[in-house]
């Protein structure tokens, strides 16, 4: 990736490029949004889409087990819904359902240069889960049990361009992790390979820029969940002669965030931060059978909590014709109500930093991620120091981003968070909990080129934290 390329698609110069066609082979590069609009409605109209809750009994090829009640396919792959068993202090306090799924996926966006402009090449995927159908998903968005074909369905269009002599060069490649509360130690592979040759489009994906793409951010479930965590991962680049005087204070401050490394020693602060957290945490946490949860109970439809507060697991069947597989039936988690996610923001000697949180969730592979300032899960309650913080930044904050933006489609079933950024003044205290720290912008994505340091949620509002500048 060019550093003229770069500079130009991040910092948006992209937006105002005309409309115009480009090579027959890589047709549907770059659209006005209103062109945009056109081909994403009718690709609504053209996918002969349905989903329809049923009970556990039509499910095709899933089974509870007899010993272990654990509700898992008959290939032995895709998920299985097991048991969870938390221990504090080496007591038991909390037992649930969750979905593991032990192989790792692909999350790929290929990207190409086209008049010095990067665009991504976004598709129109359906997911079962998705509350609209359809949302702006990576170029390949598959599991390993559904790009190898277990499915006995077509094959997972442009996979050559990541793996194999075929693939592109590699920008970004490394694990991350997913819901620390409804999945066990899940991960994926989050790429981002750069294609020089000619690219067929289907007529299901499109070339978008990355400025087009980070304004879709702030549409209500548009751009879904496996988009946000790749391009949080790629690396942000501006112009060197980019003029931080803008005279917007917002944005010269973000931009400066964009810009500051710390030294080696204040990255080892971070560091050694993060590590402290870690050991902090007296949580263990260890899967069982699902028929050993206690508080739960499952009737002919669904797996639920006694109260009624957390989450259900469902069973589903679903017709898309646009998929490797026209029609399928799989369990869902189907949450209750809305999640929130928020990082206050405030400048610091004139360089904004977000409020970060190490947060212990019993799925991570570590135990520990870092976090928005405030994570929400629908159902949860608040804790007292979430709350005093939330409502210290809502007292006097200027809302920066505001959005319900969709979790994973394929495994959740309408899972929506509320991901917001409010920028604070200097009345917000600087003194934090020691599990909270400040940190630029530039500290945290460059803490991306490594797996298990960011969460699901953190990784999303970074994405969304794009569109602002």
């Amino acid at each position: 990736m060019t550093r003229l390329a770069a500079s130009r698609a991040l910092t948006g110069e992209a937006a105002g490029v005309p409309a115009r066609r480009i090579p027959a082979a890589d047709d549907g590069a770059l659209m006005s949004t209103q062109e945009f609009h056109d081909w994403w409605a009718d690709r609504h109209r053209s996918g002969r889409f349905m989903v329809e809750r049923i009970p556990f009994s039509r499910l095709d090829d899933w089974n509870f087990e007899p010993d272990t009640g654990n509700l898992t396919h008959a290939s032995g792959r895709f998920f299985t819904i097991e048991g969870l068993q938390i221990r504090d202090g080496g007591r038991d306090t909390w037992s649930q359902p969750i979905i593991n799924q032990p192989e790792i996926g692909i999350l790929g966006i290929v990207v190409k240069e086209f008049d010095g402009v990067l665009h991504c090449l976004m598709q129109a995927k359906m997911e079962p889960g998705n509350i609209n159908t359809l949302q702006l998903s990576p170029t390949v968005q598959a599991t390993r049990s559904n790009y190898t074909q277990v499915h006995r369905g077509a094959g997972t269009r442009y996979l050559e361009c990541f793996v194999g002599p075929a693939r592109g060069q590699v920008l970004v490649d490394v694990l991350q992790s997913e819901q620390g509360a409804w999945f066990w130690r899940k991960r994926n592979r989050n790429m981002v390979v750069l294609m020089t040759g000619d690219v067929p489009v289907h007529e299901d994906y499109r070339w978008l820029t990355l400025a087009q793409i980070r304004e879709l951010t702030q549409v209500d479930n548009l751009v879904n969940m496996d988009a946000r965590t790749v391009l949080s991962c790629l690396p942000v680049e501006l112009p060197e002669d980019e003029d931080a005087s803008t005279g917007d204070p917002f944005r010269d401050a973000l931009i400066r965030s964009y810009r500051y490394r710390p030294d080696d020693a204040g990255a080892g602060e971070v560091l050694s931060w993060f590590t402290e957290a870690k050991t902090r945490c007296d949580w263990t946490a260890r899967l069982v059978p699902l028929a050993k949860v206690g508080g739960w109970e499952r009737t002919d439809d669904e797996i639920t909590d006694g109260e009624g507060r957390h989450f259900r697991i469902i069973a589903a069947e679903v017709e898309a014709g646009t998929r490797e597989v026209k029609r399928w039936t799989q369990p869902l988690l189907f949450p209750r109500g809305e999640g929130r996610a928020m990082f206050v923001a405030r400048p610091i000697d004139g360089v904004l930093h977000l409020l970060v949180q190490a947060r212990p969730e019993f799925g991570l592979m570590d135990m520990v991620e870092m976090a928005p300032t405030v994570q929400l899960l629908p159902g949860a309650g608040v804790t007292e120091i979430e709350d005093l913080l939330l409502r210290d930044a809502l007292a006097d904050a200027t809302m920066r981003y505001d959005a319900v933006l969709s979790e994973e489609g394929g495994r959740f079933y309408q899972a929506l968070t509320r991901y917001q950024i409010a920028e604070v003044g200097e009345d917000f205290s600087l003194d934090v909990p020691a599990n909270f720290r400040w940190m630029t912008v530039r500290q945290l994505t460059d803490l991306l080129r490594h797996g298990h340091y960011l969460n699901i949620e953190a990784r999303s509002l970074l994405a969304c934290m794009h569109s602002l500048y």
